[in-house]
């Protein structure tokens, strides 16, 4: 049985997913207790119908989470059943944005205010998102985008057993990317905060861009760290790692490690491989 256990960030879309599943033929369970997900999964097996393929849906609406989420997968396990976890999330602006629009309550903290309540939701939330087989931030996906996305991971063949590689800039003023598997310190690049006509931009901006560019050592590192991946690839697949995090972290997150990020990024999606390009600190 192919079962797939979708959760994450109150917002970022999972009943959406959810309804992309169905589309590819899974049978659905939308907000499953996590303490029931062991019994959903053998009504399932005992079912008159034959059910091939399983997708539930599980959030912080079920209540205690962690205590019985961990145990309820660890039985899974014990029953034979092999699962994928899809974490979705997306950016505390894009979140804040979604529920003003739809003017709802979060739900952790329907009377205050939405970032309290989201924040507290990413601390509930960290330790299934550091378990999870595949995260996808939907910050700038449209459905149709969604159902892309969740197609090129969950269809059967080639694209199937494709390693997901997220390439994200962060500023190590603001901490170190905790989910990263590799991590890469750019801060040895010249910094264009301290160019006046350049401090307040970005390194998705052409005029940055250059300046990150423009010395010989950057051209160096990203032939190096290009290199290196290509040679670690394959061995993470082999190992049977689905996604694969790649840190780049500059001081502010804003200029230099976007622009190389962005470079490595679009180098690896050349070579073929699934990318997705994510700037933790950039706003």
């Amino acid at each position: 049985m192919d079962f797939v256990v979708i959760t994450g960030m109150s917002g970022a879309g999972k009943s959406q997913a959810m309804k992309v599943m169905e589309d590819m033929g899974y049978y659905c369970m939308d907000n499953l207790p996590p303490a029931l997900l062991s019994k959903f999964a053998e009504l399932t097996y005992q079912s008159t119908i034959e059910i091939q393929k399983v997708a539930v849906v599980v959030d912080i609406r079920g209540g205690e989470f962690f205590e019985s989420l961990f145990q309820s997968l660890d039985d899974l396990i014990a029953l034979g059943v092999g699962y994928k976890i899809l974490f979705l999330d997306s950016s505390n602006e894009t979140l804040i944005k979604r529920y003003k629009e739809l003017r709802r309550p979060h739900p952790l903290n329907p009377e205050g205010n939405l970032i309290d309540g989201i924040k507290e939701e990413r601390r509930i939330l960290y330790q299934v998102k550091s378990r999870a087989d595949y995260i996808v931030d939907t910050s700038k996906f449209n459905l149709g985008m969604l159902k892309e996305e969740l197609t090129r991971i969950f269809q059967e063949g080639e694209e199937r057993g494709k390693l997901s590689i997220s390439v994200t800039s962060f500023g190590f003023k603001y901490g170190i990317l905790l989910d990263s598997d590799l991590v890469f310190d750019v801060r040895f690049i010249p910094n264009p905060y301290y160019i006046p006509e350049l401090k307040e931009h970005s390194g998705l901006e052409n005029d940055v861009k250059d300046y990150v560019f423009k010395w010989s050592q950057t051209q160096f590192f990203i032939d190096k760290t290009i290199e290196m991946l290509e040679f670690l690839i394959p061995f993470y697949v082999t190992e049977g790692k689905t996604r694969l995090v790649i840190g780049i972290g500059c001081t502010g997150g804003r200029h230099r490690s976007v622009a190389i990020a962005g470079e490595i990024g679009s180098i690896l999606e050349k070579k073929g491989h699934r990318v997705l390009v994510d700037h933790r600190d950039l706003s």
